[in-house]
């Protein structure tokens, strides 16, 4: 008999939810912000506002300071997710549609199945099924739509998904800050290379921000930092990485749903088989998660 049955399932499913409907509205979020803010700027004030904030209160309540080498390779998976992944998100959405980057963004698990046969770890035949099963939802949502986008945003949304894969499946294999501390230095660490980028570029404050990029801050700060990426976190040190990756297969659906609802798109009979065979995908990454390994 097994006395050590899988553990913090409830967790797992609460995690999960979380990122599969925060991180889908972020990329709204994102596209509102960046009528007030620049993209670099954008990403960069979000994350050392929640990492600062995060940081300081960890230390207050007597958490220990990570070490060298957990503060190196917190800083390196840091730059990786955050400043390039996410930074090049934020660059994209000048020039591409919110619905089409969360789309784009679709390929990370891909990416992560990749990436972690070069450290040896196989993905399970079920694990590659339900990648090949999510993308093919990809492509069914947007068979109707304009996936044309400008070859630097096209470029930009590639990459970011690559370094955001390779960052989470390097990650894994790294002495890390524990718990929540992770969290606050990664954050520092991609704010203030997304400041630099910023700085790199030329890019320049905005004289006021309206009230939505505000409010589109202070979202991008709580929900979609302090509380999605937290979780996100917590999934890659708890669960296999085709299904901590698996909300880029739900994002684009959460997206395009939020584009519908908010900013009048429309949604055709293609676009729901889509979101029903992205959603088919992730079941098969749960089920193959708590099947008995051979």
């Amino acid at each position: 008999m097994n006395n050590h049955p899988q553990p913090r399932t409830a967790f797992v499913a609460a995690a999960l939810l979380s990122l599969y409907l925060i991180w889908g509205s972020t990329y709204f979020a994102i596209r509102i912000g960046l009528d007030g803010f620049a993209p670099f700027t954008l990403a960069s004030v979000r994350f050392l506002l929640a990492g600062s904030a995060l940081y300081l209160g960890l230390r207050w309540r007597g958490a220990r300071n990570p070490d060298a080498l957990q503060w190196r390779n917190a800083a390196v998976t840091g730059v990786l997710l955050l400043g390039l992944g996410n930074g090049l998100v934020c660059y994209a959405e000048q020039s591409v549609g919110s619905g089409l980057a969360a789309v784009a963004i679709a390929s990370v698990p891909l990416f992560a199945a990749l990436f972690s046969v070069l450290f040896g770890d196989w993905p399970r035949r079920g694990e590659w099924a339900a990648v090949l099963v999510g993308l093919a939802g990809v492509v069914l949502l947007n068979l109707g739509g304009d996936l044309r986008s400008p070859p630097a945003g096209a470029a930009a949304l590639l990459l970011a998904a690559a370094t955001w894969a390779m960052g989470s499946v390097w990650s894994r294999r790294q002495p890390l800050p524990a718990g929540a501390m992770n969290t606050a230095v990664q954050m520092l660490a991609g704010g203030l290379a997304l400041a630099l980028m910023a700085a790199v570029t030329g890019e320049h404050w905005h004289a006021r921000p309206g009230v939505p990029a505000l409010l589109a801050m202070v979202y991008l700060v709580v929900f979609g930092s302090l509380v999605g990426f937290s979780a996100y976190l917590w999934l890659l040190r708890n669960v296999r990485p085709v299904l901590a990756t698996s909300y880029a297969y739900v994002n684009p659906p959460v997206a395009v749903l939020l584009g519908v609802a908010l900013g009048g798109e429309r949604i055709g009979a293609m676009d729901l088989a889509g979101m029903a065979v992205i959603l088919a995908a992730v079941v098969m990454l749960t089920l193959g998660r708590v099947a008995p390994s051979r």
